[in-house]
């Protein structure tokens, strides 16, 4: 794991530019430092990288990720571990296995930047992939505490479309109608945003008999004309 980890150090070091490194980091108001990769150069310098070291087993494919996780010195090397777990060679792993490892990236990430991509590509694939099991967790996660669980649960149907179950979103976007935070409003706006491109109608019926929050109709509607 310790290779897999200096490979990718090493990789990302090679196409930073150390001047956009501070800029980065205020703009995700960020403890930990950037190196200054920006997304397409990252993209390319990892895939050359897992390509390399190609992982055959589920558990070991967990295992590197999270050690990419935990010993990450930069924001670009988390990045890298969330783009491990979507890597083309290990779409097989996306089993609910898998499951504990994104909760544990969602929960110490605990931002908009880690968790999005978690919720949308990673979670929300569980749940197209086994939503008899993962329905009733995605409800425990948006009915819970933890704030990042429930943007998870409010987010993990954006790429649904047509096959969004309206009941599940609905259920997710419940519990947090009353969170003052500014990540669950956004999240919801964004749900309904994702969802009003496929039921425009819906949606408008949706926020005008809910008590949503402005922010998050302003974000609901955003793309729709004006009513």
């Amino acid at each position: 794991m310790e290779i897999l980890q200096k490979a990718v150090r090493m990789a990302l070091t090679e196409v930073a530019d150390s001047a956009k490194a501070p800029v980065m980091r205020a703009y995700m108001k960020s403890e930990m430092p950037f190196l200054g990769v920006q997304a397409a150069p990252r993209r390319a310098a990892l895939k050359r990288v897992f390509t390399e070291y190609y992982m055959e087993t589920a558990p070991a494919w967990r295992e590197a990720t999270l050690a990419l996780w935990h010993g990450a010195e930069y924001r670009e090397e988390r990045y890298a571990a969330i783009e491990l777990t979507g890597f083309r060679l290990y779409r097989g792993f996306q089993t609910l296995d898998a499951l504990p490892m994104y909760e544990e990236m969602i929960v110490t990430g605990a931002w908009w930047d880690y968790v999005d991509d978690l919720a949308v590509h990673r979670v929300g694939g569980l749940l197209a992939a086994f939503p008899d099991t993962m329905r009733p967790l995605v409800l425990r996660w948006a009915r819970g505490t933890d704030l990042w669980k429930r943007r998870t649960a409010i987010l993990s149907q954006n790429r649904f479309k047509a096959a969004t179950d309206t009941g599940l979103l609905y259920a997710c976007i419940e519990p947090s109608l009353s969170d003052n935070d500014f990540f669950a409003r956004k999240a919801i706006g964004w749900a309904l945003r994702e969802y009003a491109k496929t039921n425009p109608d819906e949606v408008v019926r949706y926020v005008d008999h809910t008590g949503i929050s402005g922010l998050s109709r302003r974000e609901a509607l955003k793309n729709l004309p004006v009513r």
